[in-house]
Order: C-alpha cells, then sequence, then structure tokens
C-alpha cells in the first residue's frame, strides 16, 4: 500500500516556506546571526563572571595603569594604557576597511574588495600579534613582589613617592646558589635548592633593609582622607621590615595561573581565559578572511555574481571588534 506524501509546492526553496525570508535575509546570513547571538550569550557570561569576582576580591585586583604600561621598544618609559588603546584603534578601523570591502562588493568591484579585504586581514594579524606581545609582558611581569603566607602580595614602593612601583632587579643582587645552572638547553635549578625564580626570598629581605629608601604596599585598600579615592595602604618603613620579616614567603615574579605579582590570581586566570578566547576568535576571522580573500583574487564571487560571503564573514568581524569594545571597557577601564 502507497502513502500519499502532501507537497506543498515550496520544496525548491532554502526555507521551504514560500517566497518570503524571514527578516528578508539568506539561510547563511540567518545561521551567522544564529552562531552570533549564541556566542555573544557566552562572551557575557564570562564578563559577568569576571564582574562578580572583581566585586566579591575588590581590596586584591590589581590596578590597569600599573599592569598594562608597556610599550614596545621603549623599555622603562611608563605609558599606561597607550599600547592597549593603540591594539583597539587598530581593530575598530579593521572594521573600517571590513564596511569598505562590504560596500565595494554590493557594487561588484573586486579590485576594491580585495584591497579592504587584504588591509583587514593585516589589521588583524596586528591585533593578534599585539595581544601575545602583552601576554608574554604580564607573564614576564615587571617589577616582581612577594607573596606572603596568607597568600597576598606585598608590592615594593619609594618611601618618598608611593606611587612609584621599584622592581626588584633596582634592589636585590643574586647570591650564590648551591646548584649549577646549565642553560635552557642544559639543565634547570634544581627544586631541591630552594630556588624557583631570580631571586631568593632571603635575597629580598636583605636587601629591602639595607635600603632605607624603599617601603612596602599592601592590597588593602584604604580612603584617602584628601581626595576621598581608594589607594591601597602603604606601610610606614618599620611596619614594612616586620611585615615582610615575618609574613614574607616567596618571590613572585610575573602572572600565571597560580601567582600574580599585580594582585589577585584570579585576574591572571581571568584575563588569560576571556582575552585568550577572544583572541582564538581574532585568529578565526583572519583565517577565514584569508580563505574568502584568495577567493575574490580567483574570481569565485564574480562568477557567482554576489559577495555575499564577504558580508557574512563581514557580520563575524564586526562581532569580534564589538565584543574587544567590552572586554577592554571591563578589564582596562573599568
Amino acid at each position: 500500500m502507497e502513502t500519499a506524501v502532501a507537497t506543498t509546492g515550496t520544496e525548491g526553496q532554502k526555507w521551504g516556506g514560500g517566497d518570503a525570508k524571514p527578516l528578508n535575509a539568506s539561510y547563511g546570513k540567518m545561521m551567522m546571526w544564529f552562531f552570533i547571538l549564541s556566542d555573544a550569550l557566552t562572551f557575557s557570561g564570562f564578563l559577568a563572571a569576571y564582574g562578580f569576582s572583581r566585586f566579591k576580591f575588590i581590596e586584591e585586583w590589581p590596578i590597569a595603569d600599573e599592569v598594562f604600561n608597556h610599550f614596545p621598544f621603549l623599555h622603562g618609559v611608563d605609558a599606561p594604557m597607550f599600547y592597549v588603546a593603540l591594539m583597539t584603534f587598530i581593530l575598530i578601523g579593521s572594521s573600517v576597511t571590513m564596511v569598505l570591502a562590504v560596500d565595494a562588493g554590493h557594487h561588484m568591484n573586486k579590485k576594491k574588495v580585495s584591497l579592504y579585504m587584504l588591509l583587514t586581514i593585516i589589521g588583524g594579524f596586528i591585533f593578534v600579534g599585539s595581544q601575545a606581545w602583552e601576554w608574554a609582558n604580564f607573564i614576564n611581569g615587571e617589577y616582581g613582589a612577594v607573596q606572603t603566607n596568607g597568600g597576598k602580595i606585598l608590592q615594593f614602593v619609594k618611601v618618598d613617592d608611593h606611587k612609584k612601583r621599584v622592581g626588584l632587579d633596582e634592589f636585590v643582587t643574586v647570591g650564590p646558589r648551591d646548584a649549577e645552572f646549565l642553560g635552557n638547553s642544559e639543565g634547570i635549578w634544581y627544586e631541591s635548592s630552594g630556588y624557583q625564580g631570580t631571586y631568593t626570598i632571603e635575597e629580598v629581605k636583605n636587601a629591602f633593609k639595607a635600603n632605607p629608601d624603599i617601603t612596602i604596599r599592601t592590597q588593602q585598600l584604604i580612603e584617602n582622607p584628601e581626595t576621598g579615592a581608594s589607594e591601597k595602604l602603604v606601610l610606614s618603613r618599620e611596619e614594612a621590615l616586620i611585615k615582610l620579616e615575618k609574613d614574607g614567603k616567596a618571590v613572585v615574579e610575573g602572572a600565571n595561573l597560580t601567582v600574580n605579582e599585580y594582585g589577585a590570581p584570579l585576574f591572571a586566570d581571568f584575563f588569560f581565559f576571556i582575552t585568550g578566547f577572544h583572541g582564538f576568535h581574532v585568529f578565526s576571522g583572519v583565517m577565514i578572511n584569508l580563505v574568502i580573500f584568495f577567493n575574490v583574487l580567483l574570481g569565485t564571487y564574480e562568477r557567482r555574481k554576489s559577495y555575499e560571503m564577504v558580508e557574512k564573514v563581514g557580520l563575524y568581524w564586526h562581532f569580534v571588534d564589538l565584543v574587544w569594545v567590552f572586554v577592554f571597557t571591563f578589564f582596562y577601564l573599568v
């Protein structure tokens, strides 16, 4: 017995719903919007978790101007947020070139599409490279600090200028070691020697005693009676000597998933995860743009009489740029 199958007359349509299209968008565009919506919810969850964690550990949270104060080829120059602002400008600029590429596609101008796609790709590569450079500086650290028995961070500042951070390399000297260092290709310091970084805790303590112009800044926030702003508590020289001798546990240089010389380790965890996740999106976008770029050069979309693929990848690229605006605000500005 044969079963009768009802037909709608729209089997040839992509949407199977007649001539009408949801939101007047093609199937490919609609799927890209679905992906963007789901990814936006993912980033929203990450940033919300970051916000709650920062509120909970507000006293231990690092100061962005101190963490991100590097600039390429300007070693030792205090340039807070300058390079991050440049990275942001480059990424937003790549969104502009992507808009121009989409517009050129609407006019079927192959030459301009290829030019603006190339500029977008270059901007993406610069941003990803800059993020890698920023990660390297964050991991290696700038000043160094001491971790207490309670897991807090003690930072070193000038006695006469509490805003002037002092790096360990400015006052600590390396003493004798009970293990031979053979180099990266031949060996490492043995853990039995008690050494896990450039300096030992005893070397830092001894050097601190010998430098009376240096004191300690804690993670505790207090209100400045003159300005009303919150500032980190700076100990007197006498208090600092007692605190370091009694509570100093280990030397911290840079940041990783367990320690952070700038403050709460949780900041480093979120920084690596969220900026890394966003960086992966940017890198993926650059790779997709490269594929589309070569297809443009080969005349694929000219033969199709449509540059819709450029428009679809443009939607993704604008989304990545928009997400960075929120990441930039949460990590660097707030």
